[in-house]
């Protein structure tokens, strides 16, 4: 039988920030263990000092890559002119885990959450303790990724405005204690605008859209060049230009779940992904390394705008 989680009349989860802004687990179990470890980031609150060293934290950016998030940790620090402390050089903070990276430059974290839902669960889970642990408030959280486009120029920065699953659901189901519970997945409509505003400053394109998340790369988004295939070419399109007249504009792995959680812990937050081609033209990723890697950079320049702005950071 479904569960749908309860929500208020807001629209917000029943598991919110509190009224100071301070994150609150709701979740008594953490909150009476001796120790929490935090295992894939290799950080425990009693090994480490978690408010000393993120207490500070305001932003939050996810994103699949651990070399694209190395890239963004190093371009906040020239956005944020941050000096790092004489004698050190950015550092991975969960260096000692093979999991996910994790880097800070003063306000904000720049994490990776590999790729596909149960990667990026575990992760949020473990980020979201940390900034309880630190008694962070008032932070905002980024997924930074790249995508699949439909009916747009590759290299074009989609920043969802809504997302949903392979059946068109706007909300993620996960089974628990062996039932089936929806959890909605919203996003922030003014944080999403501001960052639209935002990306008229540059020269590349940006839109707003539906973004659809899926189990699978593959035959989940429709690709004929798997390894296996039981639908023809003319079933594909016709399922990618239903899904374009729905208004999905991109197609990723992340977007669903990051939203659901963010909201079940009332933390605002936005996805902005890059597309890297045209699914209505083609399944295979034919650009140059080179020109990808430059596409994959559009989205953090609009977050870090963004979070310059918010900082008063000329």
């Amino acid at each position: 039988m479904d569960m749908a989680e309860n929500t208020n009349q807001n629209g917000m989860s029943s598991a919110t920030v509190g009224k100071s802004g301070l994150l609150d687990l709701k979740n008594e179990h953490v909150k009476d263990m001796e120790e929490d470890v935090l295992y894939h980031l290799a950080l425990s609150d009693k090994t480490h000092d978690l408010k000393d060293m993120f207490h500070d934290v305001k932003f939050v950016c996810f994103g699949g890559s651990t070399s694209r998030m190395k890239q963004l940790a190093e371009y906040m620090v020239d956005k944020l002119h941050y000096k790092l402390p004489a004698g050190h050089t950015l550092s991975n903070i969960a260096g000692s885990s093979d999991r996910y990276v994790l880097y800070k430059v003063g306000p904000v974290l720049s994490v990776s959450h590999g790729m596909g839902i149960p990667s990026l669960s575990i992760l949020f889970h473990e980020v979201v303790k940390l900034l309880y642990h630190a008694g962070c408030k008032d932070v905002t959280f980024f997924r930074l990724g790249t995508s699949g486009g439909l009916g747009l120029e590759p290299g074009t920065v989609v920043i969802s405005d809504s997302v949903v699953d392979g059946l068109l659901r706007p909300y993620m189901e996960m089974v628990t204690l062996g039932t089936l519970v929806q959890y909605p997945a919203l996003f922030d409509p003014i944080l999403c605008q501001e960052l639209m505003d935002i990306s008229a400053d540059f020269d590349f394109p940006t839109v707003t859209g539906k973004t659809m998340c899926t189990y699978d790369f593959y035959e989940g988004q429709a690709r004929l060049d798997g390894a296996f295939c039981d639908y023809s070419e003319d079933d594909k399109m016709a399922f990618l230009k239903q899904l374009y007249d729905k208004g999905v504009r991109n197609i990723e792995m992340e977007s669903l779940c990051f939203a659901a959680m963010a909201h079940r812990g009332g933390i605002k937050c936005a996805v902005l992904c890059c597309t890297l081609l045209d699914r209505l033209k083609g399944d295979q990723l034919t650009s140059s390394h080179e020109l990808m890697n430059e596409w994959g950079t559009r989205p953090q320049k609009i977050v870090a705008e963004y979070i310059c702005k918010t900082l008063g950071i000329e």
